[in-house]
């Protein structure tokens, strides 16, 4: 109720007035640890022990409000920023809004359509699938699934059904899915990076089912105005849970390029443009997949991990070839329904499709919501 009033209060010195009928609330988290990362391939070595964040989640703060607007249908927005809280400093490219800022109707007959800046379909529908919940850095599966690495979309029109008898579905499309970047961003529509993302689900009692689709038109602008590639992604997994444990599994292929996460540009091979967030490769191709699971040890404590791995058909997206394989381990413990702590580690070998590169991670942490 507090942070309600507060959340209300602060909206009506922005605004002047506060209306009853809006339902205001303030949310937020905040994730940090101590960490160790080494690095290590051919000829060179690196590693650090630090203080980490944001593994287990995101930092964030937010607000999320509703307005009734009579036979079940009612206005809705999120404003979701996201921080660092070892140094204070804004993510997501320094946007204030960085992780959701959305506005839109719900329905509930017929669903939400909302206008805005947030995660793709992949990332709704693949959180559940993942043993790690596409969190805890490189141990999660989009680091070797490409969309499903917590994507997010500028300028994105989503709609989402309501649960149909356990199935959602969800569709969106993008105008231009990246504003910081120069050679996306102009008048024309063809001058930007354009955005297609579509999901299912099916949830009924210990089974969870999830597809989804993704796919970039970008910019001719990408590669010397003479670009072909068209870069996709489809995704399928799911899982069991037979209360002792949860089985996860899944299988995506990405053709054309890459869409997010590691840094995977160290010697791009013939064929290859940077577009940040998006690498465009013509013609490349990884097939992806994962098997995970889920041990409860009693109603605070749980562990989980995995094995992921993609196999690419060619050089061109790295400049090497090999098959990239990523295992994780995880536990965390809850004190409360707010606070918990958490350990992983994680080990990647031919990281980033590089022969002989490794990556080696652990890291414990506190988190705490609000």
């Amino acid at each position: 109720m507090n942070k309600k009033l507060l959340a209300v209060a602060l909206t009506a010195a922005c605004a002047g007035v506060a209306h009853a009928d809006t339902n205001v609330t303030l949310y937020g988290l905040i994730d940090v640890g101590v960490g160790y990362e080494r690095i290590k391939g051919d000829g060179f070595h690196a590693s650090r022990f630090a203080e980490v964040q944001n593994n287990q989640n995101g930092s964030r703060w937010g607000l999320k409000g509703t307005e009734d607007l009579g036979d079940g249908l009612s206005a809705v927005f999120v404003l979701e920023n996201g921080f660092g809280p070892v140094d204070g400093k804004l993510q997501q490219s320094s946007r204030m809004f960085g992780r959701q800022a959305t506005l839109g109707l719900d329905s509930k007959s017929w669903g939400r359509i909302e206008f805005g800046r947030q995660t793709n379909m992949a990332t709704k529908m693949f959180t559940a699938v993942d043993p790690f919940a596409t969190n805890f850095n490189s141990a999660n599966m989009g680091t070797t699934f490409s969309a499903l690495n917590t994507m997010r979309l500028d300028n994105l029109v989503l709609y989402q059904t309501p649960n149909l008898g356990g199935f959602k579905f969800g569709a969106g499309y993008s105008f231009n899915a990246d504003d910081t970047r120069t050679d996306g961003n102009g008048f024309r529509t063809s001058d930007n990076n354009r955005s297609i993302t579509t999901g299912l689900s099916y949830a009924n009692g210990p089974v969870y089912l999830a597809a989804s689709y993704d796919r970039m038109n970008p910019t001719d602008n990408a590669v010397g105005g003479q670009n072909t590639a068209k870069l996709s992604q489809w995704a399928l997994g799911g899982y069991y849970d037979f209360e002792v444990l949860k089985l996860h599994a899944a299988v995506s292929q990405t053709r054309d390029g890459w869409f997010i996460g590691q840094s995977l540009a160290t010697s791009p091979g013939n064929g290859y443009s940077d577009l940040g967030t998006y690498k465009l490769a013509d013609g490349f191709k990884a097939t992806s997949t994962m098997v995970g699971l889920t041990v409860p040890m009693g109603s605070s404590t749980a562990l989980f991990g995995s094995w992921q791995r993609a196999k690419p058909n060619s050089d061109k997206l790295t400049g090497d070839d090999k098959t990239f394989n990523v295992y994780a381990l995880g536990a965390t413990y809850a004190f409360s329904k707010r606070t918990n702590v958490y350990a992983y580690a994680s080990y990647g070998d031919n990281y980033a499709f590089h022969d002989g590169v490794t990556d080696t991670a652990f890291a414990i942490g506190l988190r705490h919501q609000f």
